[in-house]
């Protein structure tokens, strides 16, 4: 039976996750860097045509900027006061409003900063990474592994931690040596030739350092007990960790971290904050951009829209155009009364958020001293993770990041009292950094779930809450079309709703339909 290229690549995914239906598509061609280019417009293609934006996150600024290029007159509406959406960049002296919640009032030092939401940009981001060149933006490496960085045993090891080094090549010492052995008593005959059998055992050997017998003693791969020095001060490597107390381990998943296509090496992050790219965007785009402006209906109006809006707790005022591009999140767009079509309302109200949380404490930097620069220590549970700042390296102090979990346990972490998630962030730093959660300071959490205007980091498609997929259901498909003149667009309607590279690619994708649209209109009048 033959196999559709759509049903090998979903069965692919399924099997191997997105970095291998990734490759598999690079492979077909199906992955052209061409996609991440922005449409081109010619330069008078909207004059006389009006455009309003619902958000100014990055799908809105992006459409902003090259609809403005394109001679289209263009109004943003912004319901709060700072722009980019969940691009956000917490500084000394910044607010965190959460419903339900006290305001948090940052107290960073100067050059201390937390991305509260995206803080890494894979180099494989072309669109972009393209805007940031356009815009001036300065971009630094962001060090997203760091092989000192540590995996929490648990129960394993007594509970002590491993160096990532270690788990990564003591568990390929291992396996390299179960395979070995598989070959040499003939386990794999009738898989492999002698010729194979031949060119692999070498491979290997090489591949788990293993010792002439092909079993595996260790590797210095893996760290030393004894580091070389000056004379007589010989190498002296660790003992590897037995494979079981490796398997028994909960964290040895994270080893393949670095494995995933968005998460490779080169990783950067704009120089000072996140939120650069927004102050790029914001340089750049000349069109009226209204702040504190709360949508209050979206309606229809012979072939173009009326959106009635209430700015800064005024009066209400109506903006009328030609086209609007909503990229309001679902769950927030949902509550507002619309002209929509009745397929897409039910659509749009179908739609509920996923959870995330981060917790981010000012210190010193007492994780340098362990050779740790940048990456994440993997811990599990409510906290999952401890990431190391890439900026500012020996420096006094920088921003440590003790939480950053999503999914089906984040809500009931973000139920949990401040105070506590607090509290079981200090703790699970102090796990890994005996002595040192006395140390982290000036903490600031973000329940994104609690987030006003957003109320979720991104959607949950039918469970599908991850950071990427393969999103192919009906509600999907229908709010990736134009509703007469509403385009709906933003990171939520692409196949990346946890990157800013969806929200580019979406944007782009839109910005085509209407467009043509445009162009539709023009040749029949």
């Amino acid at each position: 039976m033959s196999v559709s290229r759509r049903l090998f690549l979903h069965r692919l995914g399924a099997v191997g996750g997105l970095g291998a239906a990734y490759g598999a598509m690079t492979a077909l061609g199906l992955n052209a860097a061409a996609a991440a280019a922005a449409p081109t417009l010619s330069p008078d293609l909207g004059q006389g045509r009006r455009v309003v934006i619902l958000g100014a996150g990055i799908a809105g600024l992006v459409s902003a900027y090259e609809l403005e290029r394109a001679g289209f007159s263009v109004t943003i509406l912004e319901a709060r006061e700072r722009i980019g959406g969940r691009n956000w960049t917490l500084r000394g002296g910044d607010k965190v409003e959460m419903v339900g919640e006290a305001d948090q009032t940052v107290s960073f030092e100067k050059d201390v900063y937390m991305n509260a939401g995206p803080a890494r940009i894979p180099s494989h981001h072309e669109g972009l990474l393209t805007y940031c060149r356009k815009l001036g933006v300065p971009l630094e490496v962001e060090i997203n592994v760091s092989r000192s960085a540590l995996l929490w045993g648990d129960s394993a090891h007594g509970g002590k931690p491993i160096q990532l080094r270690q788990g990564i090549n003591d568990t390929r010492g291992h396996v390299s040596e179960l395979l070995a052995k598989a070959i040499n008593k003939g386990a794999l005959d009738g898989e492999l030739t002698l010729a194979d059998k031949e060119k692999l055992l070498p491979f290997l050997r090489a591949y788990g350092d293993l010792s002439e017998d092909m079993s595996f003693q260790g590797t210095e791969r893996s760290g030393f007990a004894q580091a070389p020095g000056a004379a007589d001060q010989f190498s002296q490597r660790r003992p590897p960790v037995p494979l079981r107390d490796l398997l028994a381990n909960p964290q040895l998943r994270a080893t393949l971290f670095e494995d995933n296509i968005n998460m490779q090496a080169t990783m950067f992050q704009p120089v000072g904050g996140m939120d650069q790219i927004v102050a790029g965007f914001e340089r750049a785009i000349t069109s009226p951009i209204l702040r504190k402006a709360l949508v209050t209906h979206i309606g229809r109006t012979g072939q173009g829209v009326q959106v009635v809006y209430r700015q800064a707790g005024g009066a209400e005022q109506t903006l009328a155009a030609d086209f609007a591009i909503i990229t309001i999140p679902l769950s927030i767009l949902a509550a507002i009364p619309s002209d929509f079509s009745p397929a897409v309302r039910t659509a749009v109200a179908s739609v509920p958020n996923a959870y995330s949380n981060k917790i981010g404490f000012e210190a010193p930097r007492f994780w340098e001293a362990s050779q740790i620069f940048g990456g994440i220590s993997w811990v599990g549970g409510d906290t999952s993770l401890i990431w190391y700042p890439s900026n500012g390296l020996h420096t006094e102090r920088g921003m440590l990041l003790a939480c950053y979990g999503s999914g089906p346990g984040a809500k009931a972490f973000a139920d949990l009292p401040m105070e506590t998630q607090i509290a079981t962030a200090r703790a699970a730093v102090g796990r890994v950094h005996p002595g040192h959660e006395g140390d982290l300071a000036k903490p600031v959490v973000v329940n994104w779930s609690k987030i006003p205007h957003n109320l979720g980091p991104w959607p949950d498609w039918e469970g599908h809450g991850g950071q990427e997929g393969h999103m192919d259901m009906p509600a999907y498909r229908l709010l990736n079309q134009p509703d007469g003149p509403f385009h709906f667009t933003g990171a939520h309607l692409s196949q990346m709703p946890g990157w800013q590279e969806g929200a580019v690619l979406s944007a782009h994708r839109t910005i085509k339909a209407l467009a043509a649209q445009t162009k539709s209109a023009a040749l029949a009048s």
